[in-house]
């Protein structure tokens, strides 16, 4: 078995630069010849969009919340196939995670957190920090970080946005003061911002052009501040040997016969999905088509319909305006097609997001709003349906500022701490829900889904 290099980048908190960083590193060393295997820790969609653009290759989540602790390493040396170096995004500050029902987390922090997947890699922890504000007492926080959790090893320190020549000359005092190396130092740079709204960034997927000089100026400035010999020497520490590798085909089992066309949403208003959902889906035995909901049709013969995130309410016009696709949504789900739409696919297959019409497939209106709904659920099936059986358990992810009122049989159940919550809709082939399930976590609701999918192609085929 090899054992890919492989780094992570963490920080002690969020906002201290770790996307900006991280995407900087992966082109830097794309420039420099290597195949960077990128990652990201945690369900963010966006994040690995830009790191897609800086590797040319798919960005990957791993989330032991979403996927299970045991699917991490198959999933990471899955990603790392043909790679030279993996990088890995951590999620806000190296200990933070999932904090417990009760208020409490482990002894080391949060499940899911940064210092949890790196330490089931066996991964050295490269640790942004903020050079913002901070002086000689810097030394003070790297000692903490760096002997609070045996199980992780911080190798070294990125100083970013450094302020001055003495600035930077004070913090690599503090930082040789408790023996951890300083492997670059960035300059503040305001050029390096990526524009943002409600949700975070916006998406790389949404503005192409402008994304692909914002990776370039970020690879640019890690090039020049931080050593990059240096961080391959230390991803070249990881101590974990790689095992098997992830397989959607084993996943899945045995795959369907009949071949049957799954249109996915992609396009600037749909660009949240996990990578590994669409190779699940061909390995269950699917022909998966692309389908810009901004302007493209259904496929001419397509069985069943994934629309995953994204932001709707930044397109609903446009949304309204394809008149052309309402209504072969519309027409697809009163033949018995099959059709899944999660968080912004949720919306869309509402009457109406707010003013605008949507494709109504489901007898509900998606209503946007200023409060943020956010956090992991342990959520249980509450009916039968086209994915998952009533009483099927699943670990998934809201992330919305949305709310959507309808009628009909509620998709899931959950507990939270002001008593029982029901999300998302059924109906006949048709799944809707605000939860992201991460695919690789639930293959046999793929599975079940594209077998769904054959089933409707057949009889209507001989319909």
């Amino acid at each position: 078995m090899t054992s890919t290099p492989a780094v992570v980048i963490a920080a002690p908190s969020s906002g201290s630069g770790k996307t900006t960083v991280t995407t900087g590193l992966i082109a830097a060393l794309r420039r420099a010849g290597r195949k960077v295997a990128p990652f990201k820790v945690g369900p963010d969609f966006i994040d690995p969009g830009y790191h897609s653009v800086a590797a040319d290759r798919p960005g990957r989540n791993l989330d032991p919340n979403l996927v299970g602790v045991e699917r991490i390493s198959p999933l990471f040396a899955a990603g790392c196939v043909g790679a030279d170096i993996a990088v890995v995004e951590g999620v806000m500050g190296l200990f933070d995670g999932r904090i417990a029902a009760d208020g409490h987390s482990t002894s080391t922090g949060g499940f899911g957190s940064t210092a949890q997947v790196a330490s089931i890699l066996g991964a050295p922890v490269v640790l942004v920090v903020d050079a913002a504000g901070h002086s000689q007492s810097l030394a003070a926080l790297l000692h903490g970080f760096a002997t609070f959790d045996s199980t992780v090893t911080i190798a070294g320190v990125i100083l970013n946005r450094v302020g001055s020549p003495r600035h930077e000359s004070v913090l690599r005092a503090a930082c040789a003061q408790v023996g951890l190396p300083v492997l670059g130092a960035v300059r503040r740079n305001g050029e390096l911002s990526v524009p943002s709204r409600h949700l975070g960034l916006i998406p790389a997927a949404e503005r192409a052009p402008q994304a692909r000089d914002a990776v370039d100026a970020m690879a640019a400035a890690m090039g020049a501040g931080v050593d990059l010999a240096a961080i391959e020497a230390t991803a070249r520490q990881r101590r974990q040997r790689d095992g098997a590798p992830w397989s959607a085909p084993d996943a899945v089992g045995e795959p369907v016969r009949a071949r049957p066309v799954i249109a996915m949403a992609g396009g600037a208003a749909f660009t949240f999905g996990y990578a590994e959902h669409a190779e699940l889906l061909r390995a269950a035995g699917a022909d998966v088509v692309t389908v810009d909901p901004l302007h493209d049709r259904l496929p001419e013969g397509a069985a069943g319909v994934v629309i995953g995130g994204g932001f709707p309410e930044e397109y609903a016009e446009q949304l309204a305006g394809n008149v052309g696709l309402r209504d072969d949504l519309r027409e697809h789900a009163r033949r018995g097609g099959v059709i899944h739409g999660e968080c912004a696919g949720y919306l869309y297959l509402c009457a109406a997001l707010d003013d605008q019409p949507m494709s109504g497939v489901l007898d509900a209106t998606g209503t946007f709003s200023p409060a943020l709904t956010l956090g992991y659920r342990d959520a249980v099936c509450l009916r039968d349906n086209v994915l998952y059986r009533a009483g099927e358990r699943v670990t998934g992810h809201e992330f919305h500022r949305s709310t959507v009122h309808g009628v009909g049989d509620a998709a899931w159940g959950w507990r939270s701490d002001v008593g029982s919550v029901t999300d998302g809709l059924v109906a006949d082939g048709v799944h809707g829900s605000f939860l992201h399930v991460h695919p690789a976590g639930a293959p046999s609701a793929v599975a079940r889904f594209v077998a769904a999918a054959a089933a409707y192609r057949a009889h209507d085929d001989h319909g």
